[in-house]
């Protein structure tokens, strides 16, 4: 966890203790190295300068020392909270939409490059395209934002906005049309303000439920958001994130 070994962490609190107590008391520097597990002066002050950088007597003397701290474990609860899903078995579909690339999954750049590519949509007029093929008959009852982690590759992955594909024909050049295959999805309803509620029903999603779910593991297939309006200021904003899973 800490990236180094027990041997080593108990070497270097061993000469961060002795270092100190050369610092502070007037104990002989051979008695201080065999308080700390060391049979002779020499064998101890070669370990001491390569830790510290100075011999034992310069410590004495006024010289600076390495202090590496103490690790302390502490008892963090998880859990406890109510988190509304259903399951929903999906036939394969497809979708219609306008795709780019952004940076892998869950991390900062990639929340930031889909904002990002959200506003660039509805400033370039690709939005207004979309909302073209709108659905008469929606099955997830919103625009959806599609993460095809499926293609995940080089940590960058397409992500797209649109909707159900419904068979129109002429579809507009700048958009693709993409079959999504049979899923299973863990269904949660996200709720309040936007991206804020988004993020932490996320975070929740990955940190609580997969860690914590005896039946259902996350499947490398696609991620729906589905967004049945776009009053995302709205504290009472209710979406839906959809995730394709396996049962274990």
């Amino acid at each position: 966890m800490c990236g180094i070994t027990l041997g080593d962490y108990i070497r270097m609190r061993r000469l961060t203790l002795a270092a100190q107590e050369i610092m502070n008391t007037d104990k002989k520097i051979i008695d201080i190295a065999l308080d700390y597990g060391y049979d002779s002066p020499e064998s101890f002050t070669r370990a001491f300068s390569k830790f510290h950088g100075v011999t034992p007597t310069e410590v004495r003397n006024g010289a600076a020392i390495t202090a590496f701290s103490k690790l302390s474990v502490k008892l963090i609860l998880s859990g406890g909270n109510l988190m509304n899903y259903r399951i929903e078995k999906k036939d394969a579909f497809k979708v219609v939409c306008k795709r780019k690339q952004v940076e892998k999954p869950g991390s900062d750049v990639a929340a930031t490059d889909i904002r990002e590519f959200w506003a660039e949509c509805g400033q370039n007029g690709s939005m207004a395209k979309i909302m073209k093929y709108m659905p008469k008959n929606s099955a997830f009852g919103g625009l959806l934002g599609i993460c095809f982690t499926s293609s995940l590759a080089d940590n960058h992955f397409p992500y797209g906005i649109g909707f159900e594909y419904e068979g129109q024909e002429n579809v507009d050049s700048e958009l693709d049309i993409i079959e999504i295959p049979a899923h299973t999805f863990a269904v949660f309803t996200c709720k309040g303000k936007m991206p804020e509620a988004f993020v932490e029903t996320y975070k929740k999603i990955c940190s609580e439920f997969f860690p914590q779910s005896d039946k259902y593991e996350y499947a490398h297939g696609v991620e729906l958001e589905v967004y049945p309006s776009d009053k995302i200021d709205d504290p009472d904003y209710t979406c839906e994130i959809w995730i394709a899973v396996n049962e274990k």
